[in-house]
């Protein structure tokens, strides 16, 4: 990666993207946040704004856009079922039109450009844990569809821009990620445990509880991104996760431990496709990012996790 180098992170306020360009910040370069705050927020990136080599922008991917710049994360996108579903076709267009035109402007300025999939390109899978070469068990008209089927045609794009026109295309497929400043009602299981069991109410867990996730801390997953993006690799897929695999019954019984709680766990029908097992096989990230591996166990990470989460409770509680 460039020193000084200009680089443009879509949805750079959201979850992801505030951390990304809080640690991009840190290194030196020149960061250019787009957002348009659908899902993501000014507060992530507050402390970032009074800095020199931070610009902030409002602007929806969906509509094309110029810029130089010499590498663009495109993390632009709803990402929780909570948010992707409650808008579908927007959800397409995020994945599909944005992909596309953020893939034009790495194709005019010669930038380097990694998209961020997701491991819902393999839907409920057969194989396990998956591969980067596993096509995926996917069902395109499901209420999931808008995400996974939107993710996949985007790396098909990406692959077809690196083909055609040459274009320096990076595709990391993330695996469940979470940490500071998720959002607190956007549904993933991690921030509905950890809200849930601070406020005092029963978990809530979908059907037997028994179904896995792999959880990995986000700056793991950063670390990833840079490495990745760094990469002379090419446009093939890399997986990105922890491979510790959680069933949900046990994470909530570990949160509610941690948070102190004495609330029961409750139990609700599993939504439509939800996945039964998910767990990356990160032999290809070994490989090809200097021996990447996540760091942070998921004990250390639920522990900064429920933190923010209580100070965002406190901070709350005193502005009300």
């Amino acid at each position: 990666m460039k020193k000084t180098a200009r680089i443009l992170v879509t949805g750079g306020a959201g979850f992801l993207g505030s951390h990304l360009c809080e640690r991009l910040v840190a290194e030196g370069h020149d960061v250019v946040c787009l957002d348009n705050f659908f899902t993501g927020t000014r507060a992530n990136v507050a402390h970032l704004l009074s800095h020199p080599r931070f610009e902030l922008f409002r602007h929806d991917v969906e509509h094309a856009l110029t810029m130089e710049v010499d590498q663009i994360f495109h993390l632009a996108c709803p990402a929780s079922p909570v948010h992707y579903q409650r808008n579908p076709v927007r959800t397409i267009r995020t994945a599909v039109q944005g992909t596309l035109n953020l893939l034009e402007v790495a194709r005019e300025a010669g930038a380097r450009m990694l998209i961020a999939s997701t491991s819902e390109v393999y839907g409920d899978p057969a194989e396990h844990p998956q591969r980067e070469s596993y096509w995926g068990h996917v069902n395109p008209i499901g209420p999931r569809a808008c995400y996974d089927e939107g993710k996949r045609c985007a790396e098909t794009l990406a692959t077809s821009y690196a083909r055609q026109y040459g274009v320096e295309v990076r595709i990391a497929r993330i695996f469940n990620t979470y940490g500071p400043r998720m959002h607190e009602n956007d549904g993933r299981v991690v921030s509905n445990f950890v809200v849930q069991a601070l406020a005092g109410q029963p978990l809530t867990v979908f059907g037997d509880g028994q179904q896995t996730r792999s959880f990995c801390y986000v700056s793991d997953l950063i670390e990833g991104f840079l490495r990745l993006m760094a990469s002379p690799h090419g446009c093939d897929p890399v997986n990105l996760g922890n491979p510790r695999e959680t069933s949900m019954l046990e994470l909530a019984t570990m949160v509610r431990d941690m948070v102190g709680s004495r609330a029961g766990i409750v139990h609700a029908p599993l939504p439509k496709d939800d996945p039964v097992r998910r767990n990356p096989n990160i032999a290809r990230a070994q490989e090809l990012l200097g021996g990447w591996t996540p760091q942070v166990p998921l004990e250390r990470g639920l522990e900064a996790t429920i933190a923010y989460f209580r100070g965002l409770n406190s901070r709350n509680n005193g502005a009300a």
